[in-house]
């Protein structure tokens, strides 16, 4: 589990996180959602302790991430799996190199371990013949489910997505979306994606946090996101046409 309590943050005179309190627990989906300057990049890159933050307080499992050592940091961070936007794949590696990195950077594993471990997640992510391609040689898509790959091949506690579909049609999409939510189940990680995506929140939305102007503003999940009356989240939530007949025929079905 990830505790957060009253996180303040702020570049120079900008306060871009004003006191935000939440949790994150194990085996769950959990999505930061929020339109552009709501704050949730600046509030990822802080669980992810790469900003300091001038007030509150972020724990791992009971660890108040600040106040470990520089030892203790690295062992959390040798805990942490990264999904990032662009995918964030080194062009010069193959795809089997991509994925033991971690690996490399965090274990003494011998080499017949460390490649054991490559074939073991690269399967998983349904790509058990991709090892000797290079990142150019795959599609959008595969290139998700590698970087998906890397970021579970230590076994991580907590796993961080940052806009995992983006760029992605929508078919590919529900697939990452899917991964995603089985391998939280599966490794029971306590998961967390920024996302923009609706169709994210709607499929695997177990927990939702509404940022908007550096607070939370909303909490709930994929189902009381449709009952609820802050206009606030409705506005984001139902731009679309298509989310407001959502919506209604839910409402209808539950009445």
């Amino acid at each position: 589990m990830i505790e957060v309590k009253d996180l303040h943050k702020s570049f120079g005179d900008a306060h871009i996180l004003k006191g935000i309190s939440t949790s994150f627990e194990k085996g769950k989906t959990s999505l930061v959602i929020g339109q552009s300057g709501s704050g949730k990049t600046v509030f990822l890159k802080c669980l992810l302790g790469l900003f300091a933050y001038e007030g509150g307080s972020i724990a791992y499992d009971g660890k108040i991430f600040a106040q470990l050592s520089d030892d203790e940091k690295r062992d959390v961070r040798a805990e942490i799996g990264m999904v990032f936007q662009g995918s964030a794949l080194f062009d010069s590696m193959t795809i089997a190199e991509n994925v033991m990195f971690p690996l490399r950077m965090f274990t003494k594993q011998s080499k017949s371990e460390m490649e054991d471990r490559v074939d073991v997640v690269l399967k998983r992510v349904n790509l058990p013949d991709a090892h000797n391609k290079f990142p150019s040689e795959a599609s959008g898509g595969m290139q998700k489910r590698v970087a998906i790959a890397r970021a579970i091949v230590n076994n991580p506690k907590y796993l961080f997505c940052d806009e995992p579909n983006s760029g992605l049609d929508p078919k590919t999409a529900i697939v990452i979306d899917n991964l995603i939510q089985e391998i939280t189940d599966e490794y029971n990680i306590t998961t967390v994606i920024n996302s923009h995506d609706m169709n994210s929140v709607m499929e695997i939305g177990e927990k939702i946090v509404f940022l908007r102007n550096g607070l939370k503003a909303w909490e709930g999940s994929k189902d009381t996101i449709f009952k609820t009356d802050n206009e606030v989240v409705t506005d984001f939530v139902y731009s679309s046409n298509l989310f407001k007949k959502v919506r209604k025929m839910y409402l209808d079905e539950n009445q």
